[in-house]
């Protein structure tokens, strides 16, 4: 027997189908085929992630929101107590970390656009308690700002990663006009900081002696420190910093190590003209690996779970010009090879995380941003 269906169902039915076919995607890679699956949707210029004990995700949005994402993927409403940032340009909410022993303090670590007064703004890094239900931050503390604080709204950096005694390291911008400065140790521009939980300089950073320098400089010559992780074979911090045009890099920033910016560069400034003195100088750090042209490297995960066995050894990092994940193979301290994956996306991706659960998930940078999970087709 025949029915005739209504034709408002076939158009439901038909609106279903191409929401889940927007949802999940199977793309190939080298070594895998993959399904990717939104999580949530809904956020505008997803920034960071961070996955609390209990499964749930934090979730920063460039304007000033942070969100926990419940395992469903719901969004809550946007916790209260959030620092005011300056969401101009490329700053406002920036990464969110949690700190090693937050099963037990419930502390958080933020990094933001800080407004400065007078039109000027700065990278600062803010730590707070989430309260016990996760709808507001309370005891908030400034424990760093970077100096000095600029009128433009390019270049804020920034990555925060705890290193394995439990210090914190801060990955900073050269604010883009002032480019210079990152050679320059009396200020916080184009630097990495190694810092205290609580704030101020770790007592093994290399220019704590000098009066000419800021004490909690690690390492300097950097431009735009975008991605940053823990290898967690050795415990040294690995970073994906942006070039110009050409020029984006792989470095292992060791303490009071110069990596050249703007002096030394595989990139060309965005008119073409030459950057600096060329691709080396003596003294100057070189990178393990560059991109040219660039992809924009962002977040970055070095994977160590048990989903994507032939992905060990391997770091992944979101693309925001390029719109792809790279996979970087690694032994040791060298770089071996390259697989550019999950092109068909079409999307800039800004984070990059290992779950719990030994799955990928991405943050999309978009007005109309996603959390995505890589999981095997198989």
């Amino acid at each position: 027997m025949w029915f005739r269906v209504p034709a408002i169902l076939v158009f439901v039915i038909a609106s279903l189908t191409h929401a889940a076919a927007q949802d999940t995607q199977r793309l190939r890679t080298d070594k895998v085929e993959v399904v990717v699956e939104t999580v949530a949707h809904g956020l505008q210029n997803p920034w960071s992630l961070a996955f609390l004990p209990d499964g749930r995700m934090l979730v920063t949005e460039r304007p000033g929101r942070l969100r926990i994402i419940s395992a469903e993927g719901a969004l809550s409403e946007p916790i209260k107590g959030v620092p005011t940032v300056v969401a101009r340009g490329q700053g406002g909410l920036l990464d969110v970390t949690l700190d090693p022993g937050f099963a037990q303090n419930r502390l958080i670590y933020l990094s933001y656009a800080e407004d400065r007064g007078g039109g000027l703004s700065g990278t600062s890094v803010m730590r707070a308690h989430l309260n016990a239900d996760g709808s507001a931050l309370d005891n908030q503390q400034v424990i760093f700002r970077q100096e000095p604080a600029y009128s433009g709204t390019n270049h804020f950096g920034s990555r925060l990663v705890f290193d394995r005694n439990g210090d914190l390291f801060v990955t900073l911008g050269e604010r883009f006009d002032l480019r210079d400065q990152a050679q320059n140790l009396a200020n916080h521009l184009g630097k990495i900081v190694h810092i205290k939980p609580e704030g101020g300089a770790t007592s093994d950073n290399p220019f704590l002696n000098r009066s000419d320098a800021q004490p909690e400089i690690w390492s300097y010559g950097h431009r735009n420190i975008q991605g940053a992780a823990i290898n967690p074979a050795t415990g040294e911090l690995w970073t994906a910093e942006h070039g110009a045009r050409g020029g984006d890099e792989i470095n292992i920033p060791r303490k009071g190590k110069n990596y050249g910016w703007p002096v030394i560069s595989y990139g060309v400034d965005y008119s073409g003209a030459k950057i600096g003195v060329g691709t080396s100088k003596p003294g100057m750090e070189q990178p393990l690996y560059y991109w040219d042209p660039s992809i924009a490297p962002s977040g970055m995960a070095f994977y160590t779970g048990d989903k994507f066995p032939a992905w060990r050894n391997s770091i992944l990092i979101g693309a925001l010009a390029g719109k792809l994940v790279s996979r970087i193979e690694i032994d040791g301290d060298k770089v071996t090879g390259e697989e550019r994956m999950l092109q068909g996306l079409g999307e800039r991706i800004r984070d990059v995380r290992q779950g719990p659960d030994d799955f990928i998930y991405l943050l999309t940078d978009s007005s109309k941003g996603r959390v995505l999970r890589i999981r095997p087709a198989s």
